[in-house]
């Protein structure tokens, strides 16, 4: 799915995006980046308010597995089921999601069970970088249902 594509599908599907202004830089199997300007993800200590930090990288990691679940010609239902976020530093300015997610044997079990139950379940982790910085990492918990 290209950039654009996985931008309109969010701003349609998920409405916080748009309010958030988040910008899809890249999107491929193994891996998507999205944007997010500080400005309308602002706190009162003029920092990235935490909700909206976790916001982004969830959207990271599902996004990545909706682009995947898509060239597979797969259309479950895909939702959050647990997540973990540790913040390392605050976010003074725009900052990005990245998730990186290539473990073929994860991925395999994932789409077997998927096949076999109509259900499954795949952890995915992402970082949130400022400056070229680390500043949080996110580990989710997705759950996929064939509808």
């Amino acid at each position: 799915m290209e950039p654009q594509a996985l931008q309109t599908y969010l701003y349609s599907h998920i409405p916080i995006t748009r309010a958030m202004e988040v910008e899809v830089l890249e999107s491929a199997r193994d891996k998507v980046v999205l944007f997010a300007p500080l400005a309308p993800n602002i706190n009162h200590r003029e920092t990235v308010f935490g909700g909206s930090a976790s916001t982004l990288a969830i959207l990271s990691a599902w996004a990545l597995l909706q682009v995947r679940l898509t060239n597979e010609s797969t259309a479950p239902r895909l939702v959050i089921q647990h997540n973990t976020m540790h913040y390392e530093k605050p976010i003074s300015g725009d900052f990005y999601a990245v998730c990186q997610y290539d473990v073929p044997s994860e991925w395999e079990r994932f789409m077997k069970m998927l096949t076999r139950k109509g259900r499954a379940r795949i952890s995915v982790p992402a970082v949130l970088l400022y400056e070229g910085e680390q500043v949080a990492n996110f580990e989710g918990r997705f759950v996929a249902q064939v509808k």
